[in-house]
C-alpha cells in the first residue's frame, strides 16, 4: 500500500472524506505532493447542491469550465440549473464538445471516461437586448429596494420611493413600465396629488426630482427595455427535457455586459421571484434548481443595508425551497460575511498575489478555509489552470477535508456555439412566442393621465359655467335698467323675432339639453383622444 492511499496518510484521509453513497458529482482527481491521483476522486454530494456554494479564483483559472462541468452533470442528474454568461461563451453548453489533445489528456490525468455531449439548453435576454429570449419584469413584481439599487439612490430616496410604491398598491395602480413610476411620481408632488402622502410622510420635490432624474438617466441608457409586460415567468427554469435532463438555462449578458449593476440585480430579482412562488419542502434528496451568480461582486458594490439584508434573508431561506445558489467571483472577500457563512461548498481557483492588496486577499481567503495539511498560501497562488481547492458538505452536512484537485474537462463544446445556431435556437424554442413580444396595456400611466384629462375637463367646465354666470348677472342687469326705463313711461319696442324665439321657454330648454350634450362630448373628446394614444 502506497502512501497516498493509505486511508492513515494525509491524502488517504482527504480522499476518504469524499467516499460518498448517494450520488455525486464527479469535480476531478486529487492533487497530493505534487502530483494528480486518479484513484483519488474528489465529488460533491447531489443533495448537497442545495447548500449554495462559491467559485472563486483570479481571472483566467477556469471558473466559467468549473460551471460548465457541474452545470452538466447537474443537468444530467434532472437538475435544471441557470447560468448568466456575462461575455458569451457559455452558450457552448448546448453543443457537443470537441475532442483535442488537451481534452484527452486531461481525462486521462483524472480517469475521466469523456464523452462529447450536448444538453438541453434555453437561451435569454434581459429585455430581448441581445439573442434570447425576452426577459422582463414589471416596476410592482421588481420592488422599490432592487428599483433602488438599480437607481443608485441612498437610503432616504429608498424610504422616498418605498412610500410611492406602497401608495401605487394601495391605489390599484399597476406599475408596469417606467412610464408608470415616472407618472406617479410626478402626480404625487403635483398640486393635485401631494396631500396624498401627507398621512404617512409625504414626498419632497427635491426627493421626486433626483428619483425623476435617475430615471430618466436609467432609460437613455436602454434600461426601459427591461421593464414591461408579459412578465417572465421564473417557474420556466425549472423545466426537465422529454429525455429527463434539466434544461440549463443560460441568460446571455454580453450585450449589456456594460452595465453591470443592472444585470446583477436583474438576476436578484429572479431569485427573489422564485423564493416568493416555491412551497416550502425542507431537505430533498436533489435540489429543484441550481442558481449560478456570475460577478456577484457587482451585486453587492454599494449596496444599501436593506439590500443587503434581503440577500442575506434570501440566501437563507430558499434552501427549504430547494434552491442552490452558487456565487461567482474572484475572492470571497467580495461576498459580505453574513451570505459567505451560508455558503457550504467551496471551489477556489488560484490568487494572484502580485500586489498588497492581492497578499491580503489571498491572507483572508485562506483564512476562510478549515484547516489542512496543504499550505494554502503557497497552494493557491501555484494552482494551474482548470485545478482548484475544494471543500464542500459531505452527506451528513459535515465540511469535507481541503482537497487541491484537478477538475475534469467538460463534455459540451468551451467556447460560444455560432450565431446563427443560437439564433436558430431561440426562435424555434416554444417559449419565444410567449414572450417575445412586448404588451402595453392600461396601467399606471394611463389611469393617472384619464384622472388628469378628467379634472382639466372639470376645471373648464367650472369656467365656463363661471363665466355664463357673469354673463347672465350682466344680461340680468342690463335687463333691470330696461325695466326702469320702461316704468317710468319710456315705450317699449316690439320684440324682434329673433328676440321672441330666443326669449323663448322653448329655446332654453333646447339650449340647456344642447349644452349638457356638448359638455359630454368634450368628456369623452377628452377620454377618448388618451385612450387612443396609449
Amino acid at each position: 500500500m502506497s502512501e497516498s492511499t493509505d486511508p492513515a496518510s494525509p491524502a488517504g484521509r482527504i480522499a476518504a472524506g469524499y467516499a460518498f453513497t448517494g450520488p455525486a458529482l464527479d469535480l476531478g482527481a486529487l492533487l497530493w505532493d505534487g502530483a494528480c491521483r486518479p484513484d483519488l476522486q474528489i465529488r460533491i454530494p447531489l443533495s448537497m447542491l442545495g447548500r449554495h456554494g462559491l467559485v472563486a479564483g483570479a481571472t483566467g483559472t477556469g471558473k466559467t469550465k468549473t460551471l460548465q462541468l457541474v452545470a452538466e452533470q447537474l443537468s444530467a442528474n434532472g437538475v435544471p440549473v441557470f447560468l448568466a454568461d456575462i461575455k458569451g461563451d457559455v452558450s457552448g453548453i448546448s453543443a457537443p464538445g470537441v475532442a483535442n489533445e488537451k481534452v484527452t489528456g486531461r481525462a486521462a490525468d483524472v480517469a475521466q471516461e469523456w464523452e462529447a455531449t450536448g444538453f438541453p439548453c434555453e437561451f435569454y435576454a434581459l429585455g430581448g437586448i441581445g439573442t434570447g429570449i425576452p426577459v422582463r419584469a414589471t416596476v410592482t413584481g421588481f420592488g422599490p429596494v432592487l428599483m433602488s439599487k438599480v437607481l443608485q439612490l441612498n437610503q432616504t430616496q429608498e424610504q422616498s420611493l418605498g412610500l410611492i410604491f406602497h401608495y401605487a398598491d394601495s391605489k390599484g395602480l399597476e406599475l408596469i413600465d417606467l412610464k408608470d413610476l415616472r407618472a406617479v411620481v410626478a402626480f404625487l408632488v403635483s398640486d393635485q396629488g401631494k396631500a396624498e402622502l401627507k398621512g404617512i410622510g409625504g414626498l419632497s420635490t427635491v426627493t421626486a426630482g433626483v428619483i425623476l432624474r435617475a430615471l430618466t438617466a436609467f432609460e437613455q441608457q436602454g434600461a426601459g427595455e427591461f421593464f414591461g409586460e408579459p412578465e417572465f415567468d421564473t417557474s420556466e427554469f425549472l423545466r426537465t427535457s422529454a429525455d429527463g435532463r434539466g434544461v440549463v438555462s443560460v441568460l446571455e449578458l454580453p450585450a449589456v455586459q456594460d452595465k453591470p449593476q443592472l444585470f446583477s440585480t436583474f438576476l436578484m430579482w429572479l431569485l427573489a421571484d422564485l423564493y416568493a412562488d416555491l412551497p416550502e419542502v425542507g431537505d430533498v434528496e436533489q435540489p429543484k434548481l441550481v442558481f449560478f451568480f456570475d460577478e456577484a461582486h457587482l451585486l453587492f458594490n454599494g449596496a444599501s443595508k436593506a439590500f443587503l439584508e434581503s440577500i442575506t434573508q434570501t440566501v437563507r431561506l430558499i434552501r427549504s425551497k430547494a434552491i442552490g445558489i452558487f456565487f461567482v467571483t474572484q475572492t470571497p472577500k467580495d461576498v459580505p460575511a453574513d451570505v459567505l457563512a451560508q455558503l457550504g461548498n467551496r471551489v477556489q481557483h488560484a490568487l494572484r498575489a502580485f500586489t498588497p492588496d492581492d497578499a491580503k486577499a489571498l491572507k483572508a481567503t485562506v483564512k476562510t478555509f478549515p484547516n489542512s495539511p496543504y499550505d494554502l498560501e503557497e497552494l493557491l497562488t501555484g494552482l494551474g489552470t482548470g485545478e482548484a481547492v475544494v471543500t464542500v458538505l459531505s452527506e451528513n452536512g459535515a465540511p469535507t477535508p481541503v482537497a487541491a484537485t484537478r477538475l475534469r474537462a467538460p463534455q459540451s463544446r468551451m467556447g460560444p456555439v455560432e450565431p446563427a445556431a443560437l439564433e436558430q435556437a431561440v426562435k424555434s424554442s416554444p417559449l419565444y412566442s410567449r414572450y417575445a413580444e412586448a404588451v402595453d396595456r392600461e396601467s399606471a400611466y394611463e389611469k393617472i393621465s384619464a384622472e388628469q384629462a378628467a379634472a382639466e375637463a372639470q376645471a373648464e367646465a367650472a369656467a365656463a359655467a363661471a363665466a355664463a354666470e357673469k354673463q347672465a348677472k350682466e344680461q340680468a342687469k342690463e335687463q333691470a335698467k330696461e325695466e326702469q326705463k320702461t316704468a317710468r313711461g319710456a315705450p317699449k319696442p316690439d320684440p324682434s323675432l329673433a328676440e321672441q324665439v330666443v326669449g323663448s321657454g322653448l329655446f332654453r330648454s333646447l339650449a340647456r339639453s344642447v349644452g349638457t350634450q356638448l359638455g359630454r362630448e368634450i368628456s369623452r373628446s377628452l377620454f377618448g383622444t388618451a385612450k387612443r394614444r396609449r
